[in-house]
Order: C-alpha cells, then sequence, then structure tokens
C-alpha cells in the first residue's frame, strides 16, 4: 500500500472540489461535503472529461460533459448515459492533509 498526499485540507471548503494529481498524470477529485473528504477517479467513467468541470448537488456529482450524475457515497451512476461506476480511493486526513491510501502501482479506475 501506498499513501499519496493530494492537498491540504484548508484548500477545499465545504461543498467544494478541487483535481490532485498523483504520479503527474492520473487525476483525483477530492470533494469536502461537510468536513468530509471523498476522493474519486477525475475522469468520468463514460468518456473522457474531468469531473471538475461538473457540479455538486446534495451528495452527487454530476459531469457537465452528458450529465451523468454519481453518488458520491458509493461512486455508482444514478443518471445516464454512465453505466461504470467512479473508482473511490480510501481517504486518511493527517496532520491537515489529505491523503489516500492505495495499493502500490498504478490507480484503479473505471472507463466505459
Amino acid at each position: 500500500m501506498r499513501r499519496i498526499d493530494l492537498l491540504a485540507v484548508d484548500e477545499l471548503a465545504d461543498g467544494e472540489m478541487k483535481m490532485a494529481f498523483v504520479d503527474g498524470t492520473d487525476q483525483v477529485l477530492v470533494v469536502n461535503t461537510g468536513g468530509e473528504f471523498t476522493a474519486v477517479q477525475g475522469i468520468c467513467s463514460h468518456e473522457y472529461f474531468e469531473l471538475d468541470k461538473g457540479f455538486l448537488t446534495n451528495g452527487t456529482l454530476t459531469c457537465a460533459l452528458h450529465l451523468s450524475r454519481f453518488d458520491l457515497t458509493s461512486g455508482e451512476p444514478l443518471d445516464p448515459p454512465a453505466e461504470q461506476p467512479l473508482a473511490m480511493y480510501p481517504v486518511v486526513v493527517e496532520d491537515g492533509r489529505v491523503c489516500i491510501e492505495v495499493p502500490d502501482g498504478p490507480l484503479e479506475i473505471s472507463e466505459g
């Protein structure tokens, strides 16, 4: 396992999201919902589009390209055209930093 530092807790206000990069290429979207941090793959599972251009609403994330909506607790798609869930990464908040703990090697992502 490896722990990857994504950003500082104070970089992300409640209700905001921000893209972080792992290994210089993999995009991870960090979301702050009521002080709870969630980390999901930064690219939509339906078609290549950065999810930080999307919208947060009531615990869901909507991709701005085709309006697929995803549940931020499970990563599951709620609206088509997306059919694959978003990969979710376990978050650890330590010393004011938001980190993810993932297996060694490339980040797992879902692609349609």
